[in-house]
């Protein structure tokens, strides 16, 4: 079991990257495919399927999207796929809210997800997401670490600055003073 891959994305197809580390490409089957960008370095938070008839990687931008899907596959129901592709058409955030207020409408728009599915992932995850902490870092943190992802900065420099950040700021405060230490 792989936790984590840090290497550079070599090809972007709809609903897999391939991520190139040392010499080898590993397909990696991931929500949003064109949230990364060609020949970006990147760390992909994986979980392995092994079954009988095939082997899966999956990849995560954030160990938070990682944690959420492996919260989504422990429920009766619902498989790699089917996790994915909630995860695909919502944010952890939004996701994570719909399940802690008990939200069943909201979960049956995704791909799959009907009425007994929806409640089948209240009742099993209720009151078991951390969403406090999710919410925090997937709110304008997250916001900031995709901005400097997007201006070319590597994942080393992104972790050195978010722990300098105050995280009470707004947004684009945020960024601003990131920046700023980037510049330093």
């Amino acid at each position: 079991m792989y936790s984590y891959l840090k290497g550079i994305i070599s090809e972007i197809k709809a609903n897999y990257v391939t991520l190139e580390v040392n010499q080898v490409g590993y397909h990696i089957l991931t929500p949003n495919p064109y949230a990364f960008s060609h020949h970006q370095e990147v760390t992909m938070y994986t979980y392995q399927k092994v079954s009988e008839d095939e082997i899966s990687l999956y990849g995560f931008k954030t160990p938070d999207e990682k944690e959420l899907f492996l919260k989504l596959i422990s429920v009766n129901g619902i498989g790699p796929k089917s996790a994915n592709a909630i995860l695909a058409a919502g944010s952890v955030a939004s996701i994570s809210s719909a399940i802690e207020s008990g939200n069943a409408k909201y979960l049956q728009k995704f791909p799959g997800i009907g009425p007994k599915a929806s409640q089948q992932i209240i009742l099993d995850l209720q009151g078991k997401i951390d969403f406090e902490n999710l919410s925090e870092r997937t709110g304008s943190i997250a916001e900031v670490e995709e901005a400097l992802q997007a201006l070319g900065y590597n994942h080393k420099e992104i972790t050195k600055v978010i722990s300098k950040l105050d995280s009470s700021k707004e947004t684009a405060e945020l960024i601003k003073d990131a920046l700023k230490f980037m510049l330093k």
